[in-house]
């Protein structure tokens, strides 16, 4: 049984995700320092709040390190919402702002015409791009919960592993390596979201 670390670098409750793993069987827990996320085997990048906020508050904790080391050196990663766009190059949120360039891209705002509202939140579907362990059991065009107004662009169509549609197509989801990153929330996403959660988990 592995062990999951969730990042905290001071940014929003974590509780529910911690809570949504242990439903699931798999043992999380709260990392408050770099010296405990090397423990576990298993990483999770939370985000809620603005993208520069969140990458300052990465660096000031030394979480930022404690991100690079865990998939440089090949653990399971998984970034949820702000955590899948932090993984980018850079974000156009509050001006331009660079982020950890781990995965090439940009993330934009939603430019959307009449009748949709920003941000974009509640349910919506997710068209399967890529068949992957984490989406393991997750039949195409499943619901699972947003809440955002900017989403990621990659460079590299290809990893891709999800599509949504609000007002026209965006990236929901990202698979390269060992690291997954979601767009929308898991743990808020009932039986959906915590069979992606255990799929995560279960890998070895």
């Amino acid at each position: 049984m592995g062990l999951i670390a969730i990042i905290d670098y001071g940014m929003g409750n974590l509780r529910s995700v911690e809570k949504a793993f242990e439903r699931v069987g798999h043992n999380a827990f709260i990392a408050r320092s770099p010296a405990e996320v090397s423990k576990a085997s298993h990483v999770v990048l939370p985000g809620v709040g603005g993208f520069p906020e969140c990458m300052k508050n990465l660096t000031a904790t030394g979480m930022i390190d404690a991100v690079y080391k865990s998939i440089e050196s090949g653990k399971q990663f998984l970034g949820i919402c702000l955590g899948l766009q932090l993984l980018f190059s850079e974000s156009e949120e509050f001006g331009l702002h660079k982020g950890l360039n781990i995965l090439q891209g940009r993330v934009v705002r939603f430019r959307l015409g009449k009748g949709f509202k920003v941000p974009h939140m509640g349910w919506n579907q997710i068209n399967i791009k890529k068949d992957i362990p984490l989406l393991k059991g997750i039949p195409d065009n499943s619901f699972v919960y947003f809440v955002h107004s900017y989403y990621a662009a990659p460079s590299d169509s290809s990893i891709i592993s999800t599509l949504s549609d609000y007002g026209g197509e965006f990236t929901s989801s990202v698979y390269k390596d060992n690291i997954f990153a979601c767009q929308f929330h898991p743990e808020k996403s009932q039986d959906i979201g915590l069979r992606i959660l255990k799929n995560f988990g279960d890998i070895g």
